[in-house]
């Protein structure tokens, strides 16, 4: 049976919201976008236009996936971060606004560094690498993660946006693979503590790869590596820029020894601290 492009987004929004599914019109006007390849502007202008019946039942079937709480963006394959859009698996977590805070804060660190050689823990889709290359033409990055399939997708990422020879990948927990000093290392490590993983959207919490989201415990066990190792792997003067959670901005900075000069704990646009920045006592 045809049915028309309003009717159809009609159908699916009312489903999705009974599902739970928050902002349920825009959702289902994403996964039609992506379905049939054309934007939103279109899907308004052409309301009327019928859906073919192979469409319809790929729509349909992304529907589902979307009302059964699987993210949009595992669906679509695809995520936007810092301009840029990155290709997204359930092997990694889908990148998020506030990670942006963490390029930002990378970027102005580097800004007098001539050929920033750059470390990424945990790089996972590689957003974070693949971006400061981009913004950085003479910078050169290693990134590691403890998930091979996980490297596969940040691989296919650099591929994607011309980076793929000023980068390497490497299997690795932590630092154990390294032995090399750069001028930052950046990560946005797992730091949900175990008694929050419950409290997490079904999306993240039945989705998104457990590795990448918590170590366990208090959420802080590689943070406190990151702080402990990443002395030995900096440059004179280098930086250590980490992401942390909701609740873990005054633990993280107990955490800090000598070794660190705190430059900044950055706040998201909840005011919520969030982007640590430290640099190496020379």
């Amino acid at each position: 049976m045809s049915i028309s492009i309003a009717d159809l987004l009609r159908e699916a929004s009312q489903k999705l919201r009974d599902a739970g599914v928050p902002e349920a019109r825009r959702e289902a006007g994403s996964l039609l976008s992506f379905v049939i390849g054309k934007d939103r502007t279109f899907l308004i202008s052409h309301a009327d236009d019928l859906v073919g019946d192979e469409e319809l039942t790929r729509f349909r079937s992304a529907v589902e996936r979307r009302a059964s709480g699987e993210p949009l963006q595992y669906i679509t394959g695809v995520q936007d971060f810092f301009g840029r859009e990155f290709r997204v698996t359930p092997d990694v977590l889908i990148p998020r606004p506030e990670t942006e805070l963490l390029v930002e804060a990378a970027l102005e660190v580097i800004a007098e560094e001539t050929d920033p050689r750059i470390c990424d823990v945990g790089t996972g889709s590689g957003c974070i690498a693949v971006t400061l290359l981009c913004e950085r033409n003479d910078a050169r990055a290693i990134a590691v993660d403890i998930s091979e399939a996980a490297l596969a997708v940040a691989a296919e990422n650099a591929r994607r946006h011309g980076v793929d020879d000023r980068i390497v990948f490497e299997v690795s927990d932590c630092f154990a693979a390294i032995d090399s000093q750069f001028d930052l290392i950046v990560s946005n490590p797992p730091y949900v503590s175990a008694d929050a993983l419950n409290g997490l959207q079904r999306e993240v919490k039945d989705h998104e790869p457990l590795v990448a989201l918590s170590p366990g415990a208090d959420g802080l066990s590689v943070i406190r590596r990151l702080v402990r190792d990443a002395p030995s792997f900096l440059k004179k003067s280098g930086h250590l820029i980490m992401e942390i959670g909701f609740d873990q901005g005054e633990n993280v900075e107990a955490l800090i020894d000598q070794n660190w000069r705190l430059l900044e704990i950055r706040s998201d646009l909840q005011g919520i601290p969030r982007i640590v920045v430290l640099q190496k006592r020379g």
